[in-house]
């Protein structure tokens, strides 16, 4: 039999148990307090709640992150890191079993205070799998992220603001063309906007993974430069793929790959000053940006040089299952929803060239 207290501006539950009862509040309302409670009745009756020992969150979510997911990548396991920090600064040793839905929907609105949605979105999306998971595992009684609302201040940019069109590329590639001699830098943007690499592939590659034969640039491993011991790891999705490639940009990489510093791992991109054994991301950017300032193009990431690789291929009528592999996408779901807009776009003109196709017919 569940009881029912107000605690100030809150409502709180005692549930009748053994060897002892279960209290819980932080509760908006007494509604809500007695449907918590009548999830935990129910439960105990179906003998469900098989342990009520205080577990802190930021543990089980760490436990969790080690007991199901062990086949990411390492860029993958580092997102996970970082929302495992921001559980362990908010929360500290808060039990998972404690967290109320006003809890954590206090806790999403300080976050997204100074974030951008998407970043929120992910923050989410990570904790929210553990949560479902705790339910499964019979941790805690329901799903207190559920019908949260995230809340964000820095707007994401809108999709056509993360990559270059066509024209904007041309512009880009002329440029940096003309100053490839003046560093590696240059090499590493004018990789990713021709093949659609992502930079810990691109510092990833080695000697043999240029193959002069038959202008192709083998991709099946990455550089974990984010880390105090940088070494190879697998690709995001464990996948292997081979990149074709013209004749004429495959011929600029050949005196950069015969005279690459020489060094234990064969890297092309090695920078002996640089902790990480390769030129960083971050110098990238840098020069990315002054880049784009110059051309007065939109900023952009040297990650978006991998959108606007596929958005060219895709503006020019490349069927978007060659590009998903090419990229390197898990599957065809993901290249269709990062370039839905552009896809919308498209089916506009597709829609078009139809009926001027139906109307010709008919002539």
């Amino acid at each position: 039999m569940a009881s029912f207290q107000k605690r100030g501006n809150t409502w709180q539950y005692t549930v009748s148990a053994k060897p002892k009862n279960i209290r819980k509040g932080g509760f908006k309302t007494k509604k809500e307090a007695q449907i918590a409670a009548a999830q935990i009745e129910g439960n105990l009756s179906k003998s469900v709640i098989k342990s009520l020992k205080p577990q802190p969150f930021d543990q089980y979510f760490d436990n969790w992150v080690k007991l199901y997911k062990t086949n990411i990548s390492e860029s993958t396991k580092s997102h996970y890191n970082d929302t495992l920090n921001v559980i362990k600064d908010y929360f500290a040793n808060v039990p998972i079993q404690d967290i109320t839905r006003n809890d954590y929907q206090l806790f999403i609105n300080q976050y997204g205070s100074k974030r951008a949605k998407e970043t929120v979105d992910k923050l989410n999306r990570h904790i929210r799998s553990c949560v479902k998971d705790a339910v499964e595992d019979m941790i805690i009684p329901f799903d207190f992220t559920r019908k949260v609302t995230l809340t964000y201040k820095v707007e994401s940019k809108r999709p056509d603001q993360k990559h270059l069109n066509y024209e904007e590329s041309k512009k880009l590639k002329k440029l940096v063309l003309d100053r490839l001699d003046q560093g590696l830098g240059y090499y590493i943007i004018f990789l990713a906007l021709v093949t659609g690499m992502r930079f810990s592939e691109i510092v990833g590659l080695t000697r043999k993974d240029f193959d002069f034969k038959n202008n192709v640039i083998n991709v099946d491993k990455t550089w974990n430069y984010k880390f105090d011991d940088p070494r190879f790891a697998p690709t995001k999705n464990h996948e292997v793929r081979k990149i074709k490639i013209n004749k004429a940009t495959m011929d600029l990489f050949k005196p950069l790959v015969k005279k690459s510093t020489l060094n234990i791992n064969n890297l092309v991109f090695y920078s002996p000053k640089s902790r990480h054994q390769v030129i960083t991301n971050t110098n990238v950017n840098k020069l990315l940006r002054s880049i784009l300032s110059e051309l007065k193009l939109k900023d952009l990431t040297i990650h978006g040089l991998r959108h606007t690789h596929a958005s060219v291929l895709l503006y020019k009528k490349v069927s978007i299952n060659y590009i998903s592999e090419r990229l390197g996408h898990k599957n065809l779901e993901t290249t269709w929803k990062t370039y839905a807009h552009i896809l919308k776009e498209m089916r506009k003109e597709d829609e078009d060239n139809t009926i001027k196709i139906l109307d010709e017919l008919l002539v």
